[in-house]
């Protein structure tokens, strides 16, 4: 009886400090997340800013000339194979 005792505060005492272990790994990687969030959310505003102002037409470029097809109706169409 007095083993079992030993070895119930031994497992008590083990899965405490594993709770703890993993607590702290995750408490120690909040501020990188909150860090991350942030600039998610900068990117995101600028992203939005960005998309939200209207294409202005570039003046220096010109069209390209329309494109003249000549009907040729002496031409016969490709024989299929």
């Amino acid at each position: 009886m007095d083993g079992t005792a030993i070895l119930f505060i031994l497992a008590v005492a083990g899965v405490a400090s594993i709770c703890l272990f993993t607590t702290k790994g995750l408490l120690d990687q909040v501020p990188d997340v909150i860090r991350s969030a942030g600039q998610v959310r900068d990117e995101w505003e600028r992203f939005k800013k960005k998309h939200d102002e209207a294409p202005k037409p570039d003046d220096t470029e010109e069209p390209p000339p329309p494109v003249t097809v000549l009907a040729d109706d002496e031409q016969e169409p490709p024989a299929a194979a």
